[in-house]
């Protein structure tokens, strides 16, 4: 094996190499370099948008949510106590939800409007620290007060002080005929999470609600567990300790989908992207084939020397493995490095070029955030490696197979 490493390390360094061949290998072991450090900074970044999504949307998404199949939820509290028991549940919330049409200036826009307890709803998400305009607090001193997110009281043209009209799914029975129920609703409050809720989400109190949407009781109660990702498993197991006309639903339910285009975004680039490691590591088989070319006689030489078949194959993978072990490394340092200052770059791009890559009038997310998990890095890494070794296995078999005999005779 000494003998096989040192003519490894004496064909990658040696200077007798063609000017083209020692190119070729260089130019192969920056394409490795450049598609992995590429590979780990772009799924740190749809990493990072990722996390960006789910913290902002469920800041007012709660974890999971349970309902009876029909009608409301009667004795609310003692249920409320017997979950917030249960393994893994660290809130509970009643709510009261419906879809209503608000309206202002002639403008029109469908919301979600949320009855909530302003005292218990701390414990089940964070609105109430994303107010940019108002006071939250209001909504459980004023009746018939309203918190809109932001882009839905912009769309409006309304803000903090004015009156929205809220047009209710309930029927108003005159001697005029039959209409829908009609209520005004001051803006108390504005809230922001710079994603999607805030063009569709409202609320107002618990007690407005009631009045609002004529419930007797509550819709249901909102949960928040102790991990996120985690929900699924815990709202299946608290659904065996409900009675059976109970529901409960996590937060799949209303943006998995959003969630799981995702995730098959992220998927889909990271192949995308192997697919550019793979070409860089397949430019190995050009590199050997040159060198087997190049030193044919030299391996005619050796095997005449009494070199084994098994020791020039070696030779070659260990010549082609170095590159590409070179090139994974170096490419997976750069790549952890951006990855990490991925943000403090684009800021200084934006401070060089005066311009904004991500507006944050137009995008809700306003930076290019970065997450770096170790698994996509060492994925990324056993890819580089695997594709390199593949790449080495053609080239190191034919300068196996070649015969000194017929070199050295046509030599």
């Amino acid at each position: 094996m000494s003998f096989v490493s040192d003519l490894v390390l004496r064909y990658s360094l040696s200077r007798r190499q063609q000017a083209f061949t020692r190119i070729v290998a260089w130019v192969s072991m920056l394409g490795m370099v450049l598609g992995v450090a590429s590979l780990i900074t772009v799924m740190s970044v749809m990493n990072g948008f990722s996390a960006e999504l789910h913290s902002r949307i469920l800041a007012v998404i709660p974890h999971g949510k349970i309902h009876p199949q029909q009608g409301q939820m009667s004795d609310w509290p003692s249920l409320a106590t017997q979950v917030l028991a249960q393994p893994h549940v660290v809130g509970v919330a009643p709510y009261i939800e419906d879809t209503v049409l608000f309206q202002a200036w002639g403008r029109h826009r469908g919301a979600r409007l949320t009855g909530i307890d302003l005292s218990a709803q701390p414990a089940v998400n964070t609105v109430d620290q994303h107010i940019v305009r108002g006071n939250w607090a209001v909504l459980a001193e004023q009746r018939f007060s309203v918190a809109l997110g932001s882009t839905l009281a912009r769309i409006l043209g309304v803000t903090v002080g004015d009156e929205v009209e809220v047009l209710l799914p309930r029927l108003t029975v005159t001697p005029l005929g039959i209409f829908p129920r009609v209520k005004r609703l001051l803006v108390v409050a504005e809230f922001e999470v710079g994603a999607d809720p805030d063009a569709s989400q409202s609320y107002v109190s618990l007690d407005t609600a009631r009045r609002l949407l004529g419930r007797g009781e509550v819709d249901g109660l909102q949960i928040k567990v102790d991990e996120l990702f985690a929900a699924p498993e815990i709202t299946a197991a608290l659904q065996a300790t409900l009675p059976a006309d109970l529901v409960v639903t996590d937060w799949r339910s209303s943006q998995g989908s959003l969630f799981t285009a995702v995730q098959m975004e992220k998927i889909t680039v990271g192949l995308l992207l192997l697919s550019v490691v793979a070409v860089a590591a397949f430019n190995i088989v050009s590199t050997l084939t040159m060198s087997v070319t190049e030193k044919r006689t030299d391996i005619a030489v050796l095997r005449v020397l009494g070199a084994s078949s098994r020791a020039i194959l070696l030779v070659f993978i260990g010549y082609g493995m170095l590159l590409g072990v070179m090139g994974v490394v170096l490419g997976a340092i750069l790549g952890v490095t951006l990855a990490l200052h991925i943000s403090e770059f684009a800021t200084l791009v934006e401070q060089i070029t005066g311009v904004s890559l991500f507006d944050p009038t137009v995008y809700y997310i306003g930076r290019l955030p970065s997450v770096l998990i170790w698994s996509d890095v060492f994925i990324t890494v056993a890819a580089g490696l695997v594709l390199s070794f593949v790449a080495t296995l053609y080239p190191a078999w034919r300068a196996a197979q070649i015969s000194p005999v017929e070199v050295l005779n046509h030599g």
